[in-house]
Protein backbone atom coordinates (compact mmCIF):
# COMPACT_ATOMS: atom_id res chain seq x y z
CA UNK A 1 0.00 0.00 0.00
CA UNK A 2 1.01 3.59 -0.56
CA UNK A 3 1.43 5.16 2.90
CA UNK A 4 1.71 8.66 4.30
CA UNK A 5 2.33 9.65 7.93
CA UNK A 6 0.75 12.80 9.39
CA UNK A 7 2.09 14.33 12.60
CA UNK A 8 0.79 17.12 14.82
CA UNK A 9 2.46 19.61 17.17
CA UNK A 10 0.58 18.00 20.08
CA UNK A 11 2.43 14.70 19.73
CA UNK A 12 -0.24 12.71 17.86
CA UNK A 13 0.20 10.99 14.50
CA UNK A 14 -1.74 8.80 12.10
CA UNK A 15 -1.21 6.88 8.88
CA UNK A 16 -3.18 7.23 5.67
CA UNK A 17 -2.73 4.35 3.26
CA UNK A 18 -4.22 3.71 -0.17
CA UNK A 19 -4.89 0.11 -1.18
CA UNK A 20 -4.33 -0.87 -4.85
CA UNK A 21 -8.13 -1.12 -5.17
CA UNK A 22 -8.50 2.56 -4.26
CA UNK A 23 -9.69 1.88 -0.71
CA UNK A 24 -8.37 4.49 1.74
CA UNK A 25 -7.28 3.41 5.22
CA UNK A 26 -6.73 5.71 8.21
CA UNK A 27 -5.08 4.39 11.39
CA UNK A 28 -4.21 6.21 14.60
CA UNK A 29 -2.35 4.11 17.13
CA UNK A 30 -3.13 4.77 20.80
CA UNK A 31 -0.96 2.15 22.55
CA UNK A 32 -1.72 3.53 26.01
CA UNK A 33 -5.40 2.64 25.59
CA UNK A 34 -6.93 -0.81 26.16
CA UNK A 35 -9.62 -0.56 23.48
CA UNK A 36 -9.85 -0.10 19.72
CA UNK A 37 -12.52 1.15 17.35
CA UNK A 38 -12.85 0.26 13.67
CA UNK A 39 -15.16 1.49 10.90
CA UNK A 40 -15.63 0.12 7.37
CA UNK A 41 -17.64 2.68 5.42
CA UNK A 42 -18.84 3.70 2.00
CA UNK A 43 -19.64 7.11 0.54
CA UNK A 44 -23.27 6.15 0.05
CA UNK A 45 -26.26 7.53 1.91
CA UNK A 46 -29.95 8.24 1.77
CA UNK A 47 -29.64 11.15 -0.69
CA UNK A 48 -28.09 8.91 -3.37
CA UNK A 49 -31.39 8.08 -5.06
CA UNK A 50 -30.15 9.02 -8.55
CA UNK A 51 -26.77 8.00 -9.94
CA UNK A 52 -24.87 6.69 -12.92
CA UNK A 53 -21.97 4.25 -12.92
CA UNK A 54 -18.99 4.50 -15.27
CA UNK A 55 -20.77 6.99 -17.55
CA UNK A 56 -23.84 4.82 -18.03
CA UNK A 57 -27.49 5.80 -17.87
CA UNK A 58 -28.80 7.54 -14.77
CA UNK A 59 -30.57 5.12 -12.43
CA UNK A 60 -33.33 6.15 -10.01
CA UNK A 61 -33.85 3.91 -6.98
CA UNK A 62 -36.43 3.93 -4.16
CA UNK A 63 -35.93 6.21 -1.18
CA UNK A 64 -34.52 4.37 1.82
CA UNK A 65 -32.56 1.78 -0.14
CA UNK A 66 -29.16 2.71 1.37
CA UNK A 67 -30.54 2.13 4.89
CA UNK A 68 -32.25 -1.09 3.72
CA UNK A 69 -28.95 -2.34 2.30
CA UNK A 70 -27.22 -1.61 5.61
CA UNK A 71 -29.71 -3.85 7.42
CA UNK A 72 -29.41 -6.68 4.91
CA UNK A 73 -25.63 -6.74 4.76
CA UNK A 74 -25.37 -8.20 8.26
CA UNK A 75 -27.10 -11.38 7.03
CA UNK A 76 -25.49 -14.30 5.23
CA UNK A 77 -26.35 -17.90 4.37
CA UNK A 78 -24.53 -19.00 7.52
CA UNK A 79 -26.17 -16.57 9.97
CA UNK A 80 -25.60 -12.94 10.83
CA UNK A 81 -22.54 -10.88 11.70
CA UNK A 82 -23.89 -9.83 15.10
CA UNK A 83 -23.73 -13.45 16.26
CA UNK A 84 -20.11 -13.69 15.09
CA UNK A 85 -19.16 -10.50 16.94
CA UNK A 86 -20.94 -11.70 20.07
CA UNK A 87 -18.62 -14.70 20.21
CA UNK A 88 -15.56 -12.42 20.33
CA UNK A 89 -17.10 -10.07 22.91
CA UNK A 90 -17.09 -7.07 20.58
CA UNK A 91 -19.73 -4.37 20.36
CA UNK A 92 -20.91 -4.04 16.74
CA UNK A 93 -23.27 -1.64 15.01
CA UNK A 94 -23.92 0.26 11.78
CA UNK A 95 -25.54 3.49 10.67
CA UNK A 96 -26.75 5.16 7.52
CA UNK A 97 -26.83 8.94 7.23
CA UNK A 98 -27.51 11.27 4.34
CA UNK A 99 -24.15 10.71 2.61
CA UNK A 100 -22.52 7.61 4.15
CA UNK A 101 -23.07 4.10 5.47
CA UNK A 102 -20.71 2.76 8.14
CA UNK A 103 -20.21 -0.62 9.81
CA UNK A 104 -18.25 -0.64 13.04
CA UNK A 105 -17.08 -2.48 16.08
CA UNK A 106 -15.26 -1.66 19.31
CA UNK A 107 -13.41 -4.13 21.49
CA UNK A 108 -10.75 -4.50 24.16
CA UNK A 109 -9.66 -7.97 23.00
CA UNK A 110 -9.35 -10.03 19.80
CA UNK A 111 -9.13 -6.96 17.57
CA UNK A 112 -7.75 -8.82 14.56
CA UNK A 113 -10.42 -11.52 14.78
CA UNK A 114 -13.05 -8.80 14.81
CA UNK A 115 -11.43 -6.98 11.89
CA UNK A 116 -11.58 -10.24 9.92
CA UNK A 117 -15.34 -10.45 10.58
CA UNK A 118 -15.83 -6.83 9.52
CA UNK A 119 -13.88 -7.28 6.28
CA UNK A 120 -15.76 -10.48 5.51
CA UNK A 121 -19.41 -9.57 5.98
CA UNK A 122 -19.21 -6.09 4.41
CA UNK A 123 -17.80 -7.72 1.26
CA UNK A 124 -20.22 -10.69 1.20
CA UNK A 125 -23.71 -9.53 0.15
CA UNK A 126 -26.48 -12.11 0.32
CA UNK A 127 -29.96 -11.07 -0.74
CA UNK A 128 -32.97 -13.19 -1.68
CA UNK A 129 -36.53 -12.17 -2.41
CA UNK A 130 -37.64 -14.01 0.74
CA UNK A 131 -35.22 -12.20 3.06
CA UNK A 132 -35.95 -8.86 1.37
CA UNK A 133 -39.70 -9.33 1.88
CA UNK A 134 -39.14 -10.11 5.56
CA UNK A 135 -36.98 -6.99 6.01
CA UNK A 136 -39.63 -4.78 4.40
CA UNK A 137 -41.92 -5.60 7.31
CA UNK A 138 -39.22 -4.94 9.91
CA UNK A 139 -38.13 -1.61 8.43
CA UNK A 140 -41.78 -0.64 7.85
CA UNK A 141 -42.31 -0.90 11.61
CA UNK A 142 -39.15 1.16 12.20
CA UNK A 143 -40.45 3.90 9.88
CA UNK A 144 -43.77 4.01 11.75
CA UNK A 145 -41.88 4.28 15.03
CA UNK A 146 -39.91 7.28 13.73
CA UNK A 147 -43.16 8.86 12.52
CA UNK A 148 -44.10 9.14 16.21
CA UNK A 149 -40.65 10.30 17.39
CA UNK A 150 -40.75 14.03 18.29
CA UNK A 151 -36.98 14.52 17.91
CA UNK A 152 -37.06 12.89 14.46
CA UNK A 153 -40.18 14.64 13.22
CA UNK A 154 -39.19 18.14 14.36
CA UNK A 155 -36.08 17.95 12.14
CA UNK A 156 -37.62 16.25 9.10
CA UNK A 157 -40.66 18.54 9.20
CA UNK A 158 -38.21 21.44 8.97
CA UNK A 159 -36.30 19.84 6.09
CA UNK A 160 -39.55 19.04 4.24
CA UNK A 161 -40.57 22.70 4.37
CA UNK A 162 -37.07 23.86 3.50
CA UNK A 163 -36.26 21.71 0.44
CA UNK A 164 -38.46 21.37 -2.63
CA UNK A 165 -36.77 18.52 -4.50
CA UNK A 166 -33.60 17.48 -2.70
CA UNK A 167 -33.89 14.01 -1.06
CA UNK A 168 -32.34 15.34 2.15
CA UNK A 169 -35.95 16.08 3.13
CA UNK A 170 -36.86 12.37 3.00
CA UNK A 171 -36.54 10.15 6.08
CA UNK A 172 -33.27 8.20 5.88
CA UNK A 173 -35.25 4.94 6.12
CA UNK A 174 -37.56 6.04 3.30
CA UNK A 175 -41.31 5.49 3.44
CA UNK A 176 -43.40 2.35 3.72
CA UNK A 177 -44.39 2.88 0.08
CA UNK A 178 -40.82 3.42 -1.19
CA UNK A 179 -39.27 0.38 0.52
CA UNK A 180 -42.06 -1.81 -0.91
CA UNK A 181 -40.42 -1.23 -4.32
CA UNK A 182 -37.04 -2.64 -3.21
CA UNK A 183 -36.04 -6.09 -4.45
CA UNK A 184 -32.87 -8.20 -4.42
CA UNK A 185 -31.76 -7.08 -7.89
CA UNK A 186 -31.93 -3.39 -6.89
CA UNK A 187 -29.93 -4.10 -3.73
CA UNK A 188 -27.22 -5.82 -5.76
CA UNK A 189 -27.18 -2.92 -8.25
CA UNK A 190 -26.60 -0.39 -5.46
CA UNK A 191 -24.08 -2.64 -3.71
CA UNK A 192 -22.02 -3.17 -6.88
CA UNK A 193 -21.97 0.60 -7.49
CA UNK A 194 -21.29 2.08 -4.06
CA UNK A 195 -19.58 -0.79 -2.22
CA UNK A 196 -16.65 -0.78 -4.62
CA UNK A 197 -13.38 -0.36 -2.63
CA UNK A 198 -12.58 2.79 -4.64
CA UNK A 199 -15.62 4.41 -2.99
CA UNK A 200 -14.90 3.05 0.51
CA UNK A 201 -12.72 3.66 3.55
CA UNK A 202 -11.54 2.00 6.75
CA UNK A 203 -10.86 4.09 9.87
CA UNK A 204 -9.23 2.63 12.98
CA UNK A 205 -8.12 4.13 16.29
CA UNK A 206 -6.80 2.51 19.44
CA UNK A 207 -4.43 -0.14 20.70
CA UNK A 208 -3.45 -1.65 17.35
CA UNK A 209 -0.30 -2.28 15.32
CA UNK A 210 -0.48 -0.29 12.08
CA UNK A 211 1.68 -2.64 10.00
CA UNK A 212 -0.25 -5.70 11.16
CA UNK A 213 -3.57 -3.99 10.37
CA UNK A 214 -2.42 -2.94 6.90
CA UNK A 215 -1.18 -6.44 6.14
CA UNK A 216 -4.52 -7.94 7.19
CA UNK A 217 -6.48 -5.41 5.10
CA UNK A 218 -4.22 -5.95 2.10
CA UNK A 219 -4.98 -9.66 2.19
CA UNK A 220 -8.67 -9.23 2.98
CA UNK A 221 -9.90 -6.74 0.39
CA UNK A 222 -11.54 -8.11 -2.73
CA UNK A 223 -10.11 -6.13 -5.64
CA UNK A 224 -12.62 -5.00 -8.27
CA UNK A 225 -12.18 -2.54 -11.10
CA UNK A 226 -12.63 1.00 -9.71
CA UNK A 227 -15.91 2.71 -10.55
CA UNK A 228 -16.75 6.28 -11.46
CA UNK A 229 -19.98 7.44 -9.81
CA UNK A 230 -21.93 10.47 -10.96
CA UNK A 231 -24.46 11.53 -8.34
CA UNK A 232 -27.78 13.00 -9.41
CA UNK A 233 -28.77 16.64 -9.40
CA UNK A 234 -32.17 17.62 -8.04
CA UNK A 235 -32.86 21.12 -9.42
CA UNK A 236 -33.29 22.58 -5.95
CA UNK A 237 -34.51 26.23 -5.82
CA UNK A 238 -32.71 28.64 -3.50
CA UNK A 239 -35.88 29.57 -1.62
CA UNK A 240 -37.63 27.58 1.10
CA UNK A 241 -41.04 25.91 0.62
CA UNK A 242 -42.76 27.64 3.57
CA UNK A 243 -41.51 29.28 6.79
CA UNK A 244 -43.50 27.50 9.50
CA UNK A 245 -44.73 23.99 10.29
CA UNK A 246 -46.35 22.64 13.44
CA UNK A 247 -47.32 19.15 14.58
CA UNK A 248 -48.76 17.82 17.83
CA UNK A 249 -47.17 14.77 19.45
CA UNK A 250 -46.69 13.31 22.92
CA UNK A 251 -44.25 15.85 24.43
CA UNK A 252 -44.38 17.68 27.75
CA UNK A 253 -42.84 20.89 26.36
CA UNK A 254 -42.81 22.29 22.82
CA UNK A 255 -39.76 21.29 20.73
CA UNK A 256 -38.38 23.35 17.88
CA UNK A 257 -35.95 23.20 15.00
CA UNK A 258 -35.15 26.57 13.42
CA UNK A 259 -33.05 26.54 10.25
CA UNK A 260 -31.49 28.83 7.66
CA UNK A 261 -31.37 27.45 4.13
CA UNK A 262 -28.13 28.41 2.40
CA UNK A 263 -28.73 29.91 -1.04
CA UNK A 264 -25.88 28.10 -2.80
CA UNK A 265 -26.48 25.12 -5.09
CA UNK A 266 -23.00 23.71 -4.46
CA UNK A 267 -22.06 24.58 -0.86
CA UNK A 268 -18.40 24.93 0.06
CA UNK A 269 -17.55 21.83 2.11
CA UNK A 270 -14.02 22.90 3.01
CA UNK A 271 -12.88 22.42 6.59
CA UNK A 272 -12.25 26.15 6.87
CA UNK A 273 -15.90 26.91 6.12
CA UNK A 274 -17.00 24.24 8.60
CA UNK A 275 -14.77 25.70 11.34
CA UNK A 276 -15.90 29.25 10.56
CA UNK A 277 -19.56 28.23 10.70
CA UNK A 278 -19.04 26.47 14.04
CA UNK A 279 -17.37 29.59 15.41
CA UNK A 280 -20.19 31.73 14.06
CA UNK A 281 -22.85 29.59 15.75
CA UNK A 282 -20.99 29.88 19.06
CA UNK A 283 -20.83 33.65 18.65
CA UNK A 284 -24.55 33.89 17.85
CA UNK A 285 -25.92 31.55 20.47
CA UNK A 286 -23.17 29.49 22.11
CA UNK A 287 -22.83 29.02 25.87
CA UNK A 288 -20.67 32.15 26.23
CA UNK A 289 -22.80 34.44 24.02
CA UNK A 290 -25.02 37.27 25.30
CA UNK A 291 -28.05 35.84 23.47
CA UNK A 292 -27.68 32.44 25.14
CA UNK A 293 -27.53 34.10 28.56
CA UNK A 294 -30.67 36.08 27.77
CA UNK A 295 -32.60 33.04 26.50
CA UNK A 296 -31.71 31.09 29.65
CA UNK A 297 -32.51 34.01 31.96
CA UNK A 298 -35.92 34.47 30.33
CA UNK A 299 -36.65 30.73 30.57
CA UNK A 300 -36.88 30.37 26.78
CA UNK A 301 -34.38 27.48 26.43
CA UNK A 302 -32.91 24.75 28.62
CA UNK A 303 -29.98 22.30 28.49
CA UNK A 304 -31.45 20.63 25.39
CA UNK A 305 -30.54 23.62 23.20
CA UNK A 306 -28.05 22.84 20.40
CA UNK A 307 -26.70 24.35 17.18
CA UNK A 308 -25.37 22.66 14.05
CA UNK A 309 -23.97 23.44 10.62
CA UNK A 310 -25.51 20.69 8.52
CA UNK A 311 -24.26 20.30 4.93
CA UNK A 312 -23.57 17.82 2.17
CA UNK A 313 -23.94 17.24 -1.57
CA UNK A 314 -26.32 19.99 -2.72
CA UNK A 315 -27.56 21.17 0.68
CA UNK A 316 -26.43 23.37 3.58
CA UNK A 317 -28.43 24.47 6.61
CA UNK A 318 -27.70 26.22 9.90
CA UNK A 319 -29.85 24.72 12.67
CA UNK A 320 -30.87 25.87 16.15
CA UNK A 321 -32.92 23.32 18.07
CA UNK A 322 -34.21 22.49 21.52
CA UNK A 323 -37.18 22.84 23.84
CA UNK A 324 -39.00 26.10 24.58
CA UNK A 325 -42.27 27.38 25.94
CA UNK A 326 -42.15 29.97 23.13
CA UNK A 327 -40.25 28.72 20.03
CA UNK A 328 -41.47 31.63 17.91
CA UNK A 329 -39.84 34.10 20.31
CA UNK A 330 -36.56 32.13 20.27
CA UNK A 331 -36.50 32.25 16.45
CA UNK A 332 -37.26 35.98 16.50
CA UNK A 333 -34.39 36.71 18.92
CA UNK A 334 -31.94 34.62 16.86
CA UNK A 335 -32.89 36.62 13.77
CA UNK A 336 -32.34 39.86 15.68
CA UNK A 337 -28.92 38.69 16.85
CA UNK A 338 -27.90 37.76 13.31
CA UNK A 339 -28.84 41.27 12.12
CA UNK A 340 -27.03 42.85 15.08
CA UNK A 341 -23.78 41.02 14.30
CA UNK A 342 -24.11 41.95 10.61
CA UNK A 343 -24.41 45.59 11.68
CA UNK A 344 -22.00 45.79 14.64
CA UNK A 345 -19.44 43.14 13.74
CA UNK A 346 -17.92 40.47 15.98
CA UNK A 347 -16.95 41.13 19.56
CA UNK A 348 -13.18 40.54 19.59
CA UNK A 349 -13.03 39.41 23.23
CA UNK A 350 -15.85 36.89 22.74
CA UNK A 351 -14.27 35.69 19.49
CA UNK A 352 -10.96 35.00 21.26
CA UNK A 353 -12.72 33.14 24.10
CA UNK A 354 -14.75 30.99 21.70
CA UNK A 355 -11.67 30.12 19.64
CA UNK A 356 -9.78 29.03 22.75
CA UNK A 357 -12.72 26.91 23.89
CA UNK A 358 -13.04 25.19 20.51
CA UNK A 359 -9.28 24.62 20.40
CA UNK A 360 -9.45 22.90 23.79
CA UNK A 361 -12.35 20.73 22.63
CA UNK A 362 -10.41 19.74 19.50
CA UNK A 363 -7.42 18.65 21.61
CA UNK A 364 -9.57 16.68 24.08
CA UNK A 365 -11.14 14.63 21.30
CA UNK A 366 -7.82 12.83 20.88
CA UNK A 367 -8.40 11.21 24.28
CA UNK A 368 -11.30 9.10 22.98
CA UNK A 369 -10.81 6.36 20.37
CA UNK A 370 -14.43 6.55 19.17
CA UNK A 371 -14.15 10.32 18.69
CA UNK A 372 -10.92 9.85 16.76
CA UNK A 373 -12.51 7.23 14.50
CA UNK A 374 -15.47 9.53 13.80
CA UNK A 375 -13.08 12.35 12.87
CA UNK A 376 -11.16 10.01 10.60
CA UNK A 377 -14.44 9.27 8.80
CA UNK A 378 -14.72 13.00 8.07
CA UNK A 379 -11.17 12.91 6.72
CA UNK A 380 -12.13 10.04 4.42
CA UNK A 381 -15.38 11.66 3.27
CA UNK A 382 -13.99 15.15 2.58
CA UNK A 383 -10.24 14.51 2.17
CA UNK A 384 -9.32 16.45 5.32
CA UNK A 385 -6.11 16.23 7.33
CA UNK A 386 -7.08 15.19 10.86
CA UNK A 387 -4.89 17.93 12.36
CA UNK A 388 -6.02 20.70 10.03
CA UNK A 389 -8.77 21.86 12.40
CA UNK A 390 -6.22 22.59 15.14
CA UNK A 391 -4.13 24.61 12.69
CA UNK A 392 -7.18 26.53 11.45
CA UNK A 393 -8.31 27.42 14.97
CA UNK A 394 -4.96 29.12 15.47
CA UNK A 395 -5.09 31.14 12.24
CA UNK A 396 -8.75 31.84 11.44
CA UNK A 397 -9.74 35.50 11.87
CA UNK A 398 -12.96 37.27 12.84
CA UNK A 399 -13.18 38.55 9.25
CA UNK A 400 -13.12 34.94 7.99
CA UNK A 401 -16.08 34.20 10.22
CA UNK A 402 -17.92 37.42 9.43
CA UNK A 403 -17.84 36.60 5.70
CA UNK A 404 -19.81 33.41 6.40
CA UNK A 405 -22.57 35.47 7.99
CA UNK A 406 -23.90 36.16 4.49
CA UNK A 407 -25.08 32.53 4.47
CA UNK A 408 -27.75 33.49 7.02
CA UNK A 409 -30.69 35.15 5.29
CA UNK A 410 -33.52 35.97 7.72
CA UNK A 411 -36.01 35.78 4.84
CA UNK A 412 -35.03 32.17 4.07
CA UNK A 413 -35.73 30.37 7.33
CA UNK A 414 -38.02 27.59 8.52
CA UNK A 415 -39.33 27.08 12.04
CA UNK A 416 -40.58 23.59 12.87
CA UNK A 417 -42.48 23.09 16.14
CA UNK A 418 -43.72 19.97 17.91
CA UNK A 419 -46.38 20.97 20.43
CA UNK A 420 -47.89 18.83 23.20
CA UNK A 421 -51.05 16.93 22.36
CA UNK A 422 -54.11 18.22 24.17
CA UNK A 423 -55.07 15.97 27.07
Amino acid sequence: MRKEVFESPIGESYVKAVHPSGLTVYIMEKPQYTSAYAVFGTKYGSIDTKFSKNGGETVAVPEGIAHFLEHKLFESEDGDAFTRFAKTGAYANAFTSFDRTCYLFSCSDKFYDNLAILLDFVQSPYFTEQTVSKEQGIIGQEIKMYDDSPTWRVMFNMLTDMYHNHPVKIDIAGTVESIAKIDASLLYKCYETFYNPSNMFICIAGNVDTEKVLKQIEGGIIINAPVTIERGEFNEPEEIVKPFVKQSLAVSMPMFCFGYKQKIKTPDRSLKTKVCMQLLLELICGDASPLYARLVKDGLINDEFETEYFNGHGYATVIFEGESSNPERVAELIKEEVERIKSDGIDKKLFSAVKCSMYGDAIRRFNNVEEIAMQLIECAMCDYDLFEEIKLLKTVTSDDVLRRLEFLDNDNTVLSVISPKEG
